[in-house]
């Protein structure tokens, strides 16, 4: 990846485990709509892709019915949940390497901007990226394809051959496809093998260490 220039890193289920945080956060959320789901492994689904999306997508919510969701989601996300999250182990010094290489790197995220940045300097990581870019809190910019397009335009003096993206999900995949730049996914996080292999990345790794090697050493 020597020919790499801007390093595009989705947030949650690749810098970090967010798992606690929003499942907790959309079972609240279901609750107040009267939806009860007591087991939050069922909604590891939620990880990942807009909120706008995996309500309607998994619970059949009509579009006024989701944005009412999504404020039930926040009520709780903003409070606590954006804090029940943990950076995978050696995502910290994966970014300093980089960072020390001369990488130009980039969140983008379908979270709100706003709550990846304020995520990014709880875990002190701020620093290493610059330039973060989500979904805007009404609820647009928020597909993984506009998202890195948003990026692309703001790097415009770099061919797309210069930029990679990294997820675990096949919308960063997608993303990247759609957009025409190269795509690692990652199965460390929240998208198993199949859902990656499916959405045709450059790459697939299994582990942080693995990606450390790719980025850093081939």
């Amino acid at each position: 990846m020597k020919n790499k220039k801007i390093i595009l890193f989705d947030l949650d289920g690749t810098l970090s485990d967010p798992k606690q945080g929003i499942t907790l956060s959309v079972q609240y959320a279901l609750e107040k709509m009267s939806i009860f789901e007591p087991n939050i492994d069922k909604l590891e689904c939620f990880i990942g892709p807009p909120l706008q999306v995996s309500f309607a997508e998994y619970y059949g919510l009509d579009k006024e019915d989701t944005q009412t969701a999504v404020q039930f989601f926040r009520e709780r996300f903003v409070e606590k949940g954006m804090f029940e999250n943990e950076l995978f182990s050696g995502i910290a010094s994966l970014l300093k390497q980089l960072k020390d290489a001369n990488y130009n790197l980039v969140v983008a995220t379908s979270k709100p901007t706003i709550f990846a940045e304020k995520i990014l300097h709880y875990f002190a990581i701020d620093h290493f990226f610059e330039l973060v870019v989500g979904s805007n809190l009404d609820g647009s910019r928020s597909s993984k394809t506009e998202i890195i397009q948003y990026i692309l335009d703001k790097y415009i003096e770099h061919e797309k051959g210069k930029f990679i993206m990294v997820g675990d999900r096949k919308h960063d995949i997608i993303g990247a496809n759609n957009t025409g730049i190269d795509s690692i996914a990652v199965t460390y996080g929240y998208g198993n093998f199949e859902e990656l292999e499916t959405s045709n990345p450059t790459v697939i790794l299994n582990s942080v260490e693995e990606l450390q090697i790719v980025l850093t050493f081939s």
